[in-house]
């Protein structure tokens, strides 16, 4: 396997130092495909996205033409375009870094899809802790408003359109397009009800779609290129290119774009293998929300539904590698920590269920737990799958599930052993060599 397997579309130029600016981003062809755009009727924008295939790159997998399809037309109401850039589950590394290099790629696919969609505003909700990246894309905005690709009668044709770049507070609720919403319009952001969904009833009451950072970026590129050319890479039913995010214990971490479809086995050889000297033990297909798997598992390919069959799910590419010298338990607990201090509170099954979580793993990991507290664990998974108001009670589950699973008696051994077999400093990357 050799680098001939990436596809560099939307990283293409990220290695170009002035990628980020508007004369950088123009060299390359930018702003060519909204110029073609807007000779197009609306709809067959909407329909060459539906037949171009492409799954919403933020971890569901919906598909991004059907999504805009259900925008009622002629409903007298404004509509609006909501950009999901509120990157924050750990190991999910992708939308931040193609926001820093290409922000105009992203305002690009952001006014096609506006019009598309025929919304005269669209909001680009990006975390506040990554104020570097806050405001580049300000900076990015403010030079496509003095270009006239935003603002009043678009590059002639009549067209208006208005970008507000909206700095979350830093809840990882908010990654959820409801709860989003919610703190768009200035409330707390806890998840809402639905339906109505965001389509019919979104912001402010308003027809609404909501696409993640890499789904609107590779709209550009979609219009310019033709929906039979995205749906020839990645396989049937999971179309196009996507970034992997590698990290963790493995010797080239990065981004590497490339088909779906493409498995791990092949991006490790990309990436130069797991840490010289060592196996692979566990990693995640789509960041910390996704079933855990195994060595077993390299040849798998990374697709929607090949995930799906194997147990786990595609998500967001982020696949966190983890050796031989990592405690799965450690590990587990850390992710679920997470979640319980992220939990929004709104609904039981997820408050309740990821604290108790939480001090029933730390009770494993010390090795004060017994074989019961991991039935325990799963029946209190039980509890909140399926259960919860949104998916962050889903996510908080899977590596629990996962890992108990997989290596159940790494769990025991810590009970034998009175507490944690492993060396926390070996499985850090300054540690590798002990």
């Amino acid at each position: 396997m050799g680098s001939g397997m990436l596809t560099p579309v939307l990283t293409v130029h990220w290695d170009e130092p002035d990628s980020f600016t508007l004369e950088g981003y123009r060299r390359s062809g930018g702003y060519q495909a909204l110029a073609n755009a807007l000779r197009m009727a609306q709809d067959d924008i909407v329909a060459a996205l539906k037949g171009s295939g492409l799954r919403g790159r933020g971890g569901a997998g919906f598909p991004t033409g059907m999504k805009w399809g259900f925008i009622p037309q002629g409903d007298g109401k404004p509509h609006y375009l909501v950009v999901n850039a509120d990157e924050s589950e750990p190991g999910t590394c992708k939308d931040i870094p193609l926001m820093l290099a290409t922000p105009h790629m992203l305002i690009e696919g952001a006014i096609i899809t506006s019009f598309a969609i025929k919304a005269d505003k669209a909001f680009i909700y990006v975390r506040g802790e990554v104020l570097h990246v806050v405001r580049r894309v300000q900076h990015a905005v403010a030079e496509a408003y003095e270009a006239g690709y935003l603002g009043r009668d678009i590059l002639g044709s009549g067209y208006d359109l208005d970008i507000i770049v909206h700095a979350g507070a830093g809840a990882y609720i908010c990654g959820e397009e409801t709860a989003l919403l919610d703190s768009l319009e200035g409330y707390r952001g806890q998840p809402r009800l639905k339906p109505p969904f965001p389509a019919v009833e979104g912001l402010y009451s308003c027809p609404t779609v909501i696409n993640n950072v890499e789904s609107i970026a590779s709209v550009p590129s979609i219009v310019t290129n033709g929906a039979d050319w995205f749906d020839g890479m990645g396989t049937a039913k999971s179309t196009g290119f996507g970034i992997f995010s590698l990290s963790g214990h493995v010797t080239v971490p990065g981004q590497y774009e490339a088909p779906l479809g493409i498995t791990l086995r092949e991006l490790l050889d990309l990436a130069g293998g797991v840490r010289a000297g060592h196996r692979l033990k566990f990693w995640t297909p789509g960041g910390s929300s996704t079933p855990i798997l195994t060595d077993e598992h390299l040849d798998v390919p990374l697709d929607f539904e090949s995930m799906a069959a194997a147990g786990s799910l595609l998500g967001t590419r982020a696949l966190q590698i983890f050796d031989e010298t990592t405690c799965v338990v450690r590990a587990t607990l850390r992710w679920t920590e997470f979640y319980e201090h992220e939990s929004c509170g709104k609904c039981t099954p997820c408050r309740e269920g990821t604290f108790w979580m939480v001090r029933v793993l730390d009770r494993l990991e010390h090795g004060k737990g017994s074989e019961e507290d991991l039935e325990k664990l799963l029946d209190i998974c039980d509890n909140i799958l399926g259960r919860a108001f949104c998916a962050l009670g889903d996510g908080a589950v899977s590596p629990v599930q996962s890992s108990i699973k997989y290596f159940r008696d790494e769990y025991l051994q810590h009970q034998k052993e009175g507490g944690c077999p492993f060396d926390p400093a070996a499985a850090t990357l300054f540690g590798g060599s002990r």
